[in-house]
């Protein structure tokens, strides 16, 4: 079974739980991780973190205006490309593409889609 981690703003919380109820609803093949801050950042958070994106096939980055401000996101997406785990941006809002944050560099941004997100998967 694949295993996918889930960054997100806090604000865009919606988009992961409508994402893993989604997954839930087609029976698929892989599971979701993630690790929503909802107490203050510490060391020890970002040493799990990690180890969690690195024990992942993939990262599914959901982008959106909230997430360039999202220290959490952020350094979750950074995470991901300094370990190598293959990653892809969505769009949260597909009538508002923008705000690409910085740390997704040169990885492109798609429509957030089940079938986009098959897509991604499948190429793990």
């Amino acid at each position: 079974m694949k295993r996918v981690f889930i960054s997100f703003a806090i604000e865009d919380e919606f988009a992961r739980n409508n994402l893993v109820h989604q997954a839930k609803q087609e029976h698929t093949p892989f599971e979701f991780v993630d690790m929503s801050v909802k107490e203050p950042w510490s060391a020890s958070w970002k040493t799990k973190c990690r180890e969690r994106i690195k024990g992942c096939d993939g990262v599914i980055a959901f982008i959106s205006r909230n997430t360039p401000g999202a220290e959490g996101a952020c350094w979750e997406i950074k995470c991901a490309i300094e370990e190598g785990v293959p990653i892809k941006g969505f769009w949260v809002h597909a009538d508002d593409p923008c705000c690409k944050p910085v740390e997704l560099g040169y990885k492109p941004v798609v429509y957030w889609t089940w079938e986009n997100i098959k897509n991604f998967i499948n190429s793990l």
